[in-house]
């Protein structure tokens, strides 16, 4: 088997966040590159959600198990910090992945967030933008409890960073 980018990054597609287990961590846009050498040796470079993401250790573990799945023998994964992920990188299928699974994907922005960006979200189950922002504390850091006033439906959004 000749081991090719294409082939990991399809590979990665079964490899998903475990706190929001419908999304890869490819479409989440966690994986900053995948390099593979003349001998078929696989590098993974990906890049946290934050410095703190306590998923981060089970998401390398499962990486390493479905490329070895796909005959991915030789498998490195390197966890970089000096490049911070943002949710401007999460693809749009994985926003589509999100709003289906019932979170208010973040909105994409350009250079600062605002409060405005951080307060309004799209209610995931009526689409309205009629929503007011509860509480910056959800049941992850990424996050937030967000309330429909049209639909009065309480929903959580991925928070945008």
């Amino acid at each position: 088997m000749v081991i090719t980018e294409e082939l990991v990054l399809d590979a990665l597609q079964d490899v998903k966040d475990p706190e929001i287990p419908v999304i890869s961590v490819v479409d989440l846009g966690i994986i900053h590159s995948v390099e593979v050498d003349a001998q078929g040796k696989v590098l993974v470079r990906m890049t946290p959600t934050f410095a703190g993401c306590p998923a981060i250790g089970h998401m390398t573990s499962d990486i390493h198990t479905k490329l070895g799945e796909k005959g991915m023998a030789q498998v490195e994964v390197q966890v970089m910090y000096n490049e911070p992920w943002s949710t401007n990188k999460i693809t749009p299928k994985g926003r589509q992945v999100l709003k289906d699974f019932g979170l208010s994907p973040p909105p994409p922005f350009d250079g600062l967030l605002t409060l405005d960006v951080l307060q309004n979200a799209v209610c995931p189950n009526c689409s309205s933008n009629n929503t007011f922002l509860m509480s910056t504390f959800g049941p992850t850091a990424c996050r937030a409890i967000h309330h429909c006033r049209n639909c009065k439906e309480t929903f959580e959004q991925f928070k945008p960073l």
